[in-house]
This record gives C-alpha cells, sequence and structure tokens, in this order.
C-alpha cells in the first residue's frame, strides 16, 4: 500500500489541492475534511500515523467537566456536540461511559450535582444520559476498590470514551475511501516557494532516503508539537507559539478499579483533574500536566509525575501498586498555544489557526474530541487562500471507514475493527496458526499483525504493538515478550531481510524499555498515604 503511494508520487504531476503535513488527529480531521468536499488530498507523516500525542491522551470524547469550572463555555458547547458527532460517525470506536464523582462533604454534592446537570443540559439532544445523585452505597457499588473512608455519596454522569491509535488509522482509511491518499515515514524537510508563496514540500522517505517535491494549491501545517519547526522553514521565529505541556498515565490491572464505571476526581489537592478509567481491560490512572521546554518522540515520565500518580493511586484507590502491577507507563506532549504568565494547566485547550504570509496555514492546539471541528475550520481558511471551489465539509454526518449499526464482536477490542472484522477473522481461515493470541496477557490475535501490515500500513514492530494493536500502552512486558513473533510475521509480510527484522526489534525493545517501570523508580518516594481531601 505504501509503495503504491510512494509510485503515485513518483508519477504524478498534477498539483494537490491540500497537502497536510502531520498524521495526527489534526492532520488527519482536516485532510478528511478536504478529502469529503472533493479535492485531491495528500498527508506526510515524519514518523507512523498518531505516534505522537494523538495515541497518548486519555482516551476520552468529552466537553471537559473541568472547563465548564472555569467558564469557558465555547469550549465545553462545541465539544459536547462534537462527542455526540464522534458517538454517531464511529459507534465501533467511541462508546459512552459512566463516571463517578465521590463527594467527601456534603456540601460537594449539590455542587457538583448542579455542575454536571448543566454539564448534560448544555449537550441538549446528543446527551450520552443522565446524571445522577448516588447515596455513600451507590457509590461504592459502582466504584468497588476505591477507598471508603469519608465518601458521602457521589454523582454519576455520562461522557465518551474511545481507542485514540485505532480512531487515528479508521481515519487514514477514510482518507483513502474518500480518494485522498495518506503515506508515514515522509518527512518534509522544506517549503517549497514561488516567489514568496508556499507552494509545497521538498519531501523525504524516512525508509529509502530519497528526496522529492511535493507541489499543491496549499500546504497545512498540523505538525502538533512540531509546528514551530514547519514555521521556522517559513521564516518564523521559534519559541514564540507553543507553550509544550506533558501528560502521564499509568495502567494498572483491572482489579484495582473492576467496575463499569470510571472514577473522576475534580480536584486533587493541587487542582488538577485525575481520572481513573477501565480501557480494554485494564485501569487508565492519569493524567499529569507538566510544562517541558524540549519536544522529544518518546517522552518520558518525570519523577514528579509518578510521584503524582502513586499518591493518588494510594490515596484514591487504597492500594499502592507494585512496579509490576504497574503494566505499562507513557507520556504525551501537548501543543497549546502560549500565553505570557498563564500556567499550562490553565491554558485553553481550543484551537487557532494561523496563516502567514506565505499563505502557510498552521493549526495547533485544540483537542481529540474537537478534531472534526479543527479540519472543517482548518480547511475553511485554505478554501479562502488558495481560492479553491467553495463547496461545502460532509464530516457532521460521515460515517467513518468500518461503521457498523451493531457488531458481532466478542470482546471489546474486536469492536475497533467494525465491518472489517469480518475479513480480519477470515485471514484465520487461510492460515489457522493466526487465530492465536500474541501473548496470554494480551487480547490480540496473530491474524492482526498480518492485518496491519496488509491493510493499515504498519512498517515497524512499534507501528503492530503501539498503535495497531495497543499492546505496549496496555502491557509493556507482554509486548516485549510478544515482539519477537511480531518482527517475524512483519518480515514475511514486508518482505524484509534477516538483518532488518533483528535491528527493528532490537530497536522496538530498547523503546519499550522506557514503558517499564523498576521498583528502583518507585522508592524512596514521597507517597502520601492520607485519606482523600474534603471536596
Amino acid at each position: 500500500m505504501r509503495t503504491e503511494i510512494l509510485n503515485r508520487l513518483g508519477r504524478e504531476t498534477e498539483l494537490w489541492d491540500v497537502l497536510v503535513i502531520g498524521g495526527g488527529a489534526s492532520g488527519l480531521g482536516a485532510a478528511v475534511d478536504a478529502a469529503s468536499r472533493g479535492y485531491r488530498t495528500l498527508l506526510v507523516e515524519r514518523f507512523d500515523f498518531g505516534k505522537g500525542t494523538s495515541s497518548r491522551s486519555t482516551k476520552l470524547a468529552h466537553g471537559g467537566v473541568r472547563y465548564l469550572e472555569q467558564l469557558n463555555l465555547t469550549l465545553v458547547l462545541d465539544a459536547l456536540r462534537e462527542r455526540g458527532h464522534m458517538l454517531r460517525n464511529a459507534p465501533h470506536l467511541v462508546h459512552d461511559l459512566p463516571f463517578v464523582v465521590p463527594a467527601y462533604t456534603f456540601s460537594a454534592l449539590p455542587y457538583y450535582g448542579i455542575g454536571l446537570k448543566i454539564y448534560e443540559r448544555l449537550s441538549g439532544r446528543l446527551s450520552l444520559g443522565r446524571s445522577e445523585f448516588l447515596s455513600r452505597t451507590g457509590t461504592l457499588d459502582r466504584l468497588p476498590g476505591i477507598a471508603t473512608d469519608g465518601i458521602r455519596g457521589g454523582i454519576l454522569y455520562h461522557d465518551g470514551q474511545f481507542d485514540d491509535a485505532r480512531l487515528i488509522i479508521t481515519l487514514v482509511r477514510t482518507l483513502e475511501d474518500l480518494g485522498g491518499a495518506a503515506i508515514n515515514y515522509v518527512e518534509a524537510v522544506g517549503l517549497l516557494k514561488n516567489g514568496d508563496k508556499t507552494t509545497g514540500i521538498q519531501a523525504r522517505d524516512c525508509e529509502s532516503g530519497s528526496v522529492f517535491d511535493i507541489r499543491a494549491k496549499v500546504v497545512v501545517n498540523a505538525s502538533g508539537v512540531y509546528a514551530e519547526e514547519m514555521l521556522a522553514m517559513d521564516g518564523a521565529a521559534r519559541g514564540s507559539l507553543l507553550a509544550l505541556s506533558q501528560g502521564t498515565h499509568f495502567v494498572l490491572p483491572r482489579s484495582f478499579l473492576p467496575g463499569d464505571a470510571a472514577l473522576m476526581i475534580p480536584k486533587t489537592t493541587d487542582g488538577r483533574v485525575l481520572f481513573a478509567i477501565p480501557w480494554h481491560g485494564a485501569t487508565l490512572v492519569g493524567t499529569t500536566d507538566e510544562p517541558v521546554d524540549r519536544v522529544s518522540a518518546e517522552p518520558r515520565a518525570l519523577r514528579a509525575e509518578r510521584e503524582f500518580l502513586l499518591t493518588h493511586i494510594v490515596r484514591y484507590l487504597q492500594r499502592t501498586p507494585t512496579a509490576t502491577e504497574i503494566l505499562s507507563v507513557w507520556s504525551g506532549l501537548r501543543p497549546l498555544v502560549r500565553k505570557d504568565g498563564v500556567r499550562t494547566s490553565k491554558l485553553s485547550r481550543d484551537h487557532t489557526i494561523l496563516v502567514s504570509k506565505s499563505g502557510l496555514i498552521t493549526v495547533t492546539g485544540g483537542k481529540w474530541t474537537t478534531y472534526r471541528r479543527m479540519g472543517q475550520d482548518t480547511i475553511d481558511r485554505a478554501v479562502e487562500v488558495a481560492s479553491l471551489p467553495r463547496r461545502s465539509s460532509r464530516t457532521l454526518d460521515l460515517k467513518l471507514h468500518g461503521w457498523i449499526e451493531s457488531s458481532s464482536a466478542s470482546s471489546e477490542w474486536e469492536c475497533v475493527y467494525g465491518s472489517d472484522l469480518t475479513a480480519l477473522k477470515a485471514l484465520s481461515s487461510d492460515r489457522a496458526g493466526l487465530d492465536a493470541f500474541l501473548h496470554p496477557r494480551l487480547p490480540f490475535r496473530l491474524r492482526e499483525v498480518v492485518w496491519a501490515a496488509r491493510h493499515e500500513m504498519a512498517r515497524t514492530v512499534e507501528d503492530v504493538l503501539a498503535r495497531r494493536t495497543r499492546a505496549l500502552f496496555l502491557d509493556a512486558r507482554a509486548a516485549m515478550e510478544a515482539a519477537p513473533a511480531v518482527a517475524g510475521l512483519l518480515a514475511a509480510e514486508l518482505k524484509r531481510s534477516e538483518e532488518w527484522k533483528q535491528k527493528d526489534l532490537a530497536g522496538f525493545l530498547e523503546t519499550a524499555k522506557g514503558y517499564v517501570l523498576e521498583e528502583c523508580d518507585l522508592r524512596p518516594m514521597a507517597v502520601s498515604y492520607a485519606h482523600p481531601p474534603g471536596q
């Protein structure tokens, strides 16, 4: 598939209408929107699709309860509407999830109860369900495993959950369905100019090293935390646009929160929001919000973040996890629009679109839930800049690739394939061994590796274990143990040499070490064992 796209780029001399740089949520949102209007659209990604921020979220399609408390009603309203559209357009990937906010004082019950009732009402016809007050007993029933001391009751409300990396791959497939093209491991190394106008990019195939030109009527810079690199190529000063924030998550066994509801703490002792969420048979805990001053393709959890998460796991889930119970730890960077003197945790998650003098369009900021609206707004500007034929966006009601009304999936994981599940399962009919699980602790089968190589442009072991499946994010040790089998299957599918297989496997194992915590990473830490604070 990737080879065919490269050959197409080499053959075609016709201008692309829209060229998007960046294969994350904002880039794919823009590319799908452009293709939905009938524009010739190409997207290039320097790493793998969703490698950065977009595969490292808290997996929530939500309006943002804390933005409601900040009175950012516009952002909340937009996000709640988009949450509803996400669920309607990709029901195989997005679903309703009940959340419980425990109250530790009687005054907290009406305070959060009224706020969450407003949150529910703001979603209007796209509401996912009614919020309701819970007694102490009802709260403990919905949140088995939570620390019981001091709980007076709770509030149940509804929000959305999804698998971010799988939605990224679904958007790539949707773009292809619409006649567009997306290619990974192609880097923009320079901008092409005609006078003072941007007319395309000089691109480098990261696999072969070959360099070639791609020309387009308009170029969209949707490269996330790397956006300032592209702006620098266009002559802008570095450091003036983005404030980077890092968010880290721990993944724990499901036994830490064995119910079907998620825990939401709206205000920890330092004012942050904390979630503990059931996800693919595990418990996802996060997130942090730490300012950082440099970009990394593989950000690592800071000591302060590990201490914050460990302290609050002990405080709210009443258990101290061992290093082996922390199945995976991973971090992502948020590209927030800078505002002098404002902490990253207080910066708006709304998106910003800039048009430079050369006509380069940059979209940054925003949040996963509003990716579709970000894409629509970006292409609206692109139409103006490039004087493209005016056509309306069709993404509001666009059913994404794999859309299916009801699934025959036997597991939560299989649901993500939607209508492709039948074809995926057929691979096991051709080769019975492909029905085997990758690892006893993982829900993925060997057939997913073959499918990823044939249909989802997976090029490396990491692509398969981090983003086509979620093995690395769910259980890093299990992913490392499964990696040799994945490398063998992938090498066979891609017709790679034994040397390539061993090199790629070694690279993955080195990366995966950063997702594993050892006992020495946890101690000594100033972990507080205090009871949950009053709210």
